[in-house]
């Protein structure tokens, strides 16, 4: 039965599009609701592709089917053909007596809550605590499995600095070498690092055309890879001779590529090309680079390197674009990044009461929609529209978007403006934000731009001409310090005692 099969898809066709425009209208209030409401949409929208499909088959009637279906209606007794169809649907009932029906009204139909299933069931298992629906990442196990790279296993970076420094890869923020980087464990973790990105794209943009932004992140990687222009996978110049590029390092010095370390002596360049340590870290790095050897000269020793060097290049490319792919995905989740970069930050200070406490807060307002009535719930809606929050002291706004008390406000000193004029004149509310500032990238850039780089004596000093005059008298200290130590006269005793001629006499 072609017929009722199209009219039944027709049918499914037009509630899901009922579906989709009734949750359109809706506004949550909630995260969780919100993206509760776009994955329900996301799966009402492959649904109709997929009906779709099945409809344009049926109009196709490649087989013939449909119009040899139509002839047995259009031709002959109609009653005998309604009957047939009907002992049919009778025939089938009987086989199948406990054949549930399916009810197109109710199938795409907002559940109520108190209807049975949860109405965030879907997304309850979607993310963990850390994540908070979407709001922040979790990158945790991540991190752990960074820590344990070769090359990262003497450095001590934070959870906060990995959430900076996680799509960096190359020098200085990644210290991890590019003949390090073709391990099995490197491998695994980039591709464990793209995955998760992926994966949380898909989870909090259900209904972004990602497909479409991924096939365009593939294409760019193509160039670049292409031209050789990916970050930290360009072609390796071998240097010969006592001169080195300078385009590596800090730029000022010599830069030796094999023993990756920069020489600001030309001297010392030249002196360490003939020791041990350099000629072993040019020989692994020319065996790398698939340079030629004396056996290469031999047709099978050849076929063997040419094999080993085609699968080098195709695992460096595989490495290379799952970096491309973090970097990508990194981008287009700056806000999610710094958001989580806060939270952690946040949470760092708290208490594990504390810490509870907001757990509980947050999974009680989750909650409590769903224990509304529906006709209270449409009531509180249009009042919490008109809803203003109350704030007349400007009180700074909590994580639940409501001010925070003001003996709180008054314990923190929050009303405390703190003024630094090596930050551009910027303006620190409290104390506490005063205090850690000194320690932030804004003010020891702008400590640099006056030319201090010892920026742990300036702390407390916001003025330029205080921290220029400081400046100046630790140079004039350690000046005479150093000029007084070589003018100091030695003097022995009798007892063979070394002691400076002032407190010999």
């Amino acid at each position: 039965m072609l017929l009722e099969d199209q009219r039944f898809l027709h049918e499914d066709l037009e509630r899901l599009e009922q579906g989709i425009s009734d949750r359109t209208l809706e506004d949550p209030r909630h995260i969780r609701d919100r993206l509760n409401r776009d994955h329900q949409i996301s799966g009402f929208l492959t649904r109709i592709q997929q009906q779709s499909k099945r409809l344009l088959d049926i109009y196709n009637d490649t087989e013939g089917l449909r119009t040899k279906e139509i002839q047995s209606i259009s031709t002959g007794d109609p009653f005998d053909e309604f009957y047939k169809q009907l002992n049919d649907i009778k025939d089938f009932h009987r086989r199948y007596p406990n054949e549930p029906v399916e009810n197109l009204e109710r199938a795409y139909k907002r559940k109520a809550p108190g209807e049975g299933e949860s109405a965030t069931a879907e997304i309850d298992h979607m993310f963990t605590g850390e994540e908070a629906y979407g709001r922040f990442l979790d990158l945790t196990r991540l991190h752990e499995d960074y820590l344990n790279l070769p090359g990262v296993q003497s450095r001590r970076v934070t959870y906060l600095q990995y959430l900076t420094i996680f799509d960096h890869f190359t020098p200085p923020h990644c210290p991890i070498k590019r003949s390090e980087k073709a391990t099995d464990q490197y491998f695994n973790y980039v591709g464990n690092v793209a995955e998760y990105l992926e994966g949380f794209l898909r989870r909090t943009r259900p209904l972004d055309n990602l497909d479409k932004t991924f096939a365009t992140f593939d294409q760019e990687f193509e160039k670049a890879w292409e031209a050789k222009e990916v970050p930290g996978w360009g072609s390796e110049t071998q240097s010969v001779g006592p001169t080195a590029p300078v385009t590596e390092g800090t730029g000022e010095g010599i830069w030796c590529p094999d023993c990756e370390k920069e020489f600001k002596n030309d001297n010392v360049y030249k002196s360490h090309l003939s020791g041990k340590k350099h000629i072993k870290a040019a020989g692994s790095r020319k065996a790398d680079t698939g340079g030629t050897t004396n056996s290469d000269t031999n047709g099978r020793s050849s076929t063997k390197t040419s094999a080993s060097s085609t699968a080098k290049n195709l695992k460096e490319r595989a490495i290379a674009e799952r970096e491309w792919r973090i970097r990508k995905y990194a981008s287009t989740m700056e806000t999610v990044r710094s958001d989580t970069r806060v939270n952690v930050e946040r949470r760092q200070g708290m208490t594990e009461r504390e810490r509870q406490q907001e757990l509980d807060a947050l999974f009680a307002e989750s909650a409590e929609p769903s224990l509304r009535p529906s006709g209270a719930a449409d009531d509180d809606s249009d009042s919490s529209d008109d809803e203003k929050i109350y704030n007349p002291l400007k009180l700074p706004l909590a994580w639940d978007g409501k001010p925070i008390p003001y003996w709180l406000y008054k314990l923190h000193g929050l009303g405390v403006e703190f003024n630094c004029e090596i930050c551009g004149n910027f303006v620190y509310m409290g104390r506490r934000a005063f205090d850690k500032h000194f320690n932030e990238a804004r003010h020891i850039y702008g400590l640099k731009c006056l030319g201090i780089t010892n920026t742990t004596l300036f702390r407390e000093i916001t003025n330029i001409e205080d921290a220029l005059k400081l400046w100046d008298k630790i140079a004039r200290d350690k000046k005479k310090e150093k000029t007084g130590g070589e003018n100091v006269v030695q003097m022995e005793d009798a007892e063979g005692n070394v002691m400076p001629e002032k407190v010999y006499y």
